[in-house]
């Protein structure tokens, strides 16, 4: 079990990783949420998923596991919230974005 919860441990970190580089890398406040919110919760949802598997039902392993459903939603929504939003201020998208289904949908 130590062996799986540091498996976990390491996966995680690296998607944090991946996502952490994606905020920084990708050109437009568009990209940069989708990747922070697909890669950084995958990661840290690995992360408590090896913390619940290495401590199990004790206090820090409930913890863990009430911890990920709750990242999952909140995550999610705050991102597409964040996501409308700056599309309803005026943030231009990339100039190499192909489509814009959103435009399209409110013509």
């Amino acid at each position: 079990m130590n062996s799986i919860s540091i498996i976990l441990y390491i996966v995680g970190a690296a998607f944090d990783l991946f996502g952490c580089l994606g905020l920084l890398r990708l050109p437009d406040v568009y990209n940069r949420l989708q990747s922070a919110t697909k890669s950084v919760t995958l990661g840290t949802c690995s992360i408590l998923l090896g913390l619940f598997i290495q401590y199990g039902f004790s206090a820090t392993g409930i913890k863990a596991l009430i911890a990920i459903p709750l990242l999952f939603f909140t995550s999610t929504v705050a991102a597409h919230a964040l996501i409308r939003g700056s599309y309803k201020a005026g943030i231009d998208l990339w100039d190499k974005t192909v489509v814009d289904h959103y435009k399209e949908q409110n013509k």
